[in-house]
């Protein structure tokens, strides 16, 4: 009966290490964290454009991966690219931008 009782604890250890591992990050791969925050920055980034009347007639793409944000589409003028990288810089959590906007 005290094989039992140690073999029990023993088997909750290895799924929680397991689990931990599982939602680890690496150099290629998001943690679940991570892609929550990612999605929370991308979500705020598009309502900002979206609210900015000179850019919100503008269809410009956002994402983000480990507080990177991309982005990316076609304006009309270099004053809205300044301005779309201004707005994405102010929103808590974003680490750099990625400017991949292109004047038409």
């Amino acid at each position: 009966m005290k094989k039992r009782s140690g073999l029990i604890p023993s088997l909750i250890l290895i799924m929680y290490i397991a689990a931990v591992v599982a939602c680890a990050s690496t150099s290629k791969k998001e943690s679940t964290g991570e892609y929550v925050d990612d999605s929370v920055i991308t979500t705020k980034v598009k309502s900002q454009l979206a609210a900015d009347d000179f850019l919100k007639s503008f269809q410009i793409d956002v994402e983000t991966y480990k507080g990177i944000v991309q982005l990316s589409g076609f304006v009309d003028a270099q004053k809205a690219v300044d301005k779309a990288v201004k707005i994405t810089r102010n929103v808590k959590g974003v680490k750099s931008v990625k400017n991949d906007l292109i004047v038409k």
